[in-house]
């Protein structure tokens, strides 16, 4: 059962379809965030973000406000880094943002990104055991999406399967360590 919004610490009550659009409308109701609540809201430590904004995995915020798009990159990265390599994290936010600060190019935005991504883990149908449920999974997100050339709709599904293949692969993770201590 997931205890926290995907990659951060906020606690959730239910997972649910559209739960994370409302959470991010509570969150940016007043604009935008400073990164001490970044911080507060992911666990991450503040010179990790600004490193991550020096490393081009974000642009930087205005007037020290992040936006909603920067904080669901923040967290897709956060969710992403307990399973995957810098490196093709790198290259999966290249393939959802193009060139950073040029969101023309974007094939979907960071918080639509994540907001797909969370109604997806809200399917109790899902079995991480079974390549063809997870599929299905994502391609049932990914109906509407509006392509802007042939072949985004396929990429997307793509994107959201490694999304999801990544938490589960935390997920086992977590449950291996805390196994692991509790026979120390």
């Amino acid at each position: 059962m997931i205890k926290h919004y995907p990659g951060t610490t906020i606690e959730l009550s239910e997972l649910c379809t559209g739960c994370s659009r409302a959470l991010f409308d509570g969150i940016f109701a007043t604009g935008g965030i400073t990164l001490s609540q970044v911080c507060l809201m992911t666990g991450l430590e503040p010179y990790t973000v600004q490193n991550w904004v020096k490393r081009g995995f974000l642009t930087s915020p205005k007037k020290r406000i992040y936006s909603k798009r920067q904080f669901a990159r923040i967290i897709i990265i956060n969710m992403l880094k307990e399973s995957l390599q810098i490196d093709k994290i790198c290259g999966f936010v290249q393939t959802v943002s193009g060139v950073l600060d040029d969101e023309s190019d974007d094939l979907i935005s960071d918080d639509e990104l994540y907001h797909r991504y969370v109604d997806m883990l809200s399917d109790n149908g899902i079995d991480m055991r079974e390549p063809e449920s997870v599929l299905l999974a994502a391609e049932r997100i990914a109906e509407g999406f509006e392509e802007h050339s042939p072949g985004e709709n396929k990429k997307l599904v793509r994107i959201l399967q490694v999304m999801l293949y990544a938490h589960f692969a935390s997920s086992l993770r977590t449950s291996a360590n805390e196994i692991l201590s509790s026979l120390q």
